[in-house]
Order: structure tokens, then sequence, then C-alpha cells
């Protein structure tokens, strides 16, 4: 394989030599690299970045899922002025949980089927910037304190939340190579939590506890070390939407796993991509080629879960208008798994 991939402008294809077998990718690719030395020459509109990464292998994943005729329906509107920086969805048996971002994020919503608020359950301990939200079995709600725009954080951190009774727990957490933005938590089934990083140049690394302990087995005492396991090249899109054109499309800005953990979807602004992981391993989900299929043009869309029939519903920030519905697309989980391993992504 060679040491070095040059992506050019967007409109520039991209040809990866691996052996003897060379491919030509165009400006919809996204590539997936794992655990070995690399380096890339990332030419973007605005200019050239150098990466460098330390990774094990390179998994190449064409970043234009199939786009079967699939559409996101609109489930309910939000009205409730609380929900105007949407930035994290999970649901549980008991309903459809949201939060906003840094500014509002220090309590939670409980919605019901209309989109129409509860009760509001205070997150009652220090948080910096939460950016998504997942659940665990036990219905206890697991809050991604995890943003950080200006990559100044010395440590992030989970908090779990008890919906019943409102009590918290704080999970402070500690990258191994310094500080980075991120907007995604994924929760294996098994407990395990992954955590992908956001980048505007596509370049999203993710991580997990360095000695693979689940959200249950986290200390409260000091920070649990995480180990980077993957990185994720994304390249552009020309799906419409969020707060960044073209850029926007690479940014991820948020994650979810269906509840029996096979299967894992990303989104950015713009798209939302679908992994099968049939054995529950999220990260290993994340070298198989995804179904990408466009989100419907959301301001600033940041929030993304599954629900109990594996139809995964989608939110979105105000972004300077009215609040924009929750929409959901139906049968995701088997879109996945109808082509997620296989697919081959076009524009």
């Amino acid at each position: 394989m060679r040491d070095f991939l040059e992506f050019g402008q967007s409109e520039t294809d991209v040809q990866y030599s691996l052996g003897t077998k060379s491919r030509f990718f165009g400006p919809e690719d996204c590539i997936v690299m794992w655990n070995r030395p690399l380096a890339h020459s990332v030419g973007a509109a605005a200019g050239s970045v150098l990466l460098a990464a330390a990774v094990v292998g390179v998994h190449t994943v064409p970043a234009a899922a199939q786009q079967a005729a699939r559409v996101f329906d609109v489930l309910c509107t939000p009205t409730d002025a609380g929900l105007y920086e949407l930035s994290g969805l999970t649901v549980t048996a008991a309903g459809i949980y949201a939060i906003g971002d840094s500014g509002s994020d220090d309590r939670v919503a409980e919605l019901d089927s209309n989109c129409h608020v509860q009760r509001w359950i205070n997150v009652g301990t220090p948080r910096v910037d939460i950016e998504d939200l997942s659940s665990t079995p036990d219905g206890h709600l697991w809050l991604a304190d995890i943003g950080d725009n200006n990559a100044v954080r010395t440590s992030i951190g989970l908090i779990e939340l008890d919906p019943t009774s409102g009590a918290a727990t704080s999970y402070p957490l500690v990258y191994p190579d310094g500080a980075h933005d991120a907007e995604t938590l994924l929760i294996q089934s098994n407990g395990l939590p992954v955590i992908v990083t956001k980048d505007y140049l596509g370049a999203s690394v993710v991580y997990t506890t360095a000695e693979r302990q689940q959200v249950q087995d986290l200390s409260t005492a000091s920070p649990t070390m995480l180990a980077k396991v993957g990185q994720l090249r994304f390249t552009p899109t020309l799906t419409s939407g969020g707060p960044v054109p073209h850029a926007g499309t690479m940014a991820v800005t948020g994650g979810a796993v269906s509840k029996d953990g096979t299967v894992v979807a990303l989104r950015t602004y713009t798209d939302v991509y679908l992994y099968t992981a049939p054995d529950g391993d999220v990260a290993k989900a994340l070298t198989t080629n995804p179904i990408r299929v466009p989100l419907p043009d959301e301001p600033q869309g940041e929030a993304i879960a599954f629900d109990a029939a594996g139809d995964l519903i989608s939110g979105s920030e105000a972004y300077q208008g009215p609040l924009p519905p929750l929409r959901i697309l139906r049968g995701a989980s088997d879109i996945a798994r109808s082509g997620g391993t296989t697919s081959s992504l076009g524009s």
C-alpha cells in the first residue's frame, strides 16, 4: 500500500493503490483507515492541509451509498423553545428524549409521540458542552459531554442520568493524543462506548475505552483513558442542508446504534450513513461499506436515534428559523441489512 493518498479538489478523482491493484475514486468517496502509519495530503477548496495518523490497514468505502428511493417522513414538530438547540435524541421504552447543546444542555426533554414536552429533567451536574444523547437497556440516559469547538479541553466525559429518579453521575474521559471536538457517542449493546470526532475536512477519528471498559464500569474518581481504534475519511456529497456548505457534508454530527445492536448510523449535516454490525462490534462495523441516505435539507442537523422498530429519527437545531420537524426513516435497519456490506455508493 502506498504511504500517501493525495486528495485534490472535490472535482478530482483519487487513485488508491494496494499491491498491484489500483482503483479510482471520485469526489464522493469515504475512506476508512485502520492502524497503519499513514500521511495524507488533503486539498480542499480553501487550501491544503497535511494530516498524519497512526492507523492499522486501509479500508476504502465509497461514500455515496446506494440511493434507493428512501425518504424521511415528518414524524412531528417540536414547539418548545427549549429545543431550539436540539443536538441529541434517544428513544427508550418510556418515550423520546432530547437535549440541546452548550447553553441549553442543563436539562433533558421527555417527548410524547407528537413532540410535545411532557417534562424536563434537570441534568444536575457540571458539564461543558453536551453534544449527543444515548441510552442503555435499563432506560438510563447517557449524555455525551464531548463538545470542544476550540480543542482546548483536558478531559471530556459521559453523564449517566436516571430519568426516573433524576440521579446523575459523571464519568471523566481523556484522549491519548490531546483535545478533539466530537459530537457523536455510540454505545454497543454490551455497553462499550465509542466516540467519533468531528472534522470539517472529513477526517474523523474513532475512539473507545483503552481497556474496553463498558459504560457501567467507568470510574467516577479519575479519567478513563481512551484509545484510537480507527479513522474515517469522508469527502463532499451533493446533498443540500446545514450551516456550512460543502464542508458540512463531511462533518460527523451525531450517531446511534439500533436497539438490537446490529446497525450503526453516523450522520453529517446532510447525510446519514448506515453500517451493519452483525456481531454487535461498532468499531468493526465502521470498516464496512455503508448505505448513504440523504437527509431532508435540515438547517443544522445533529440529532439521530433508532426506535425499537429499527426506524431512524432525525432532528435539527432551528438555526435562526422556526423549529424544524423530527423526521423518520422507516425501516432504516432493514435498509442497512439489504446491502450495507456490499453497496456501491455513487454521487
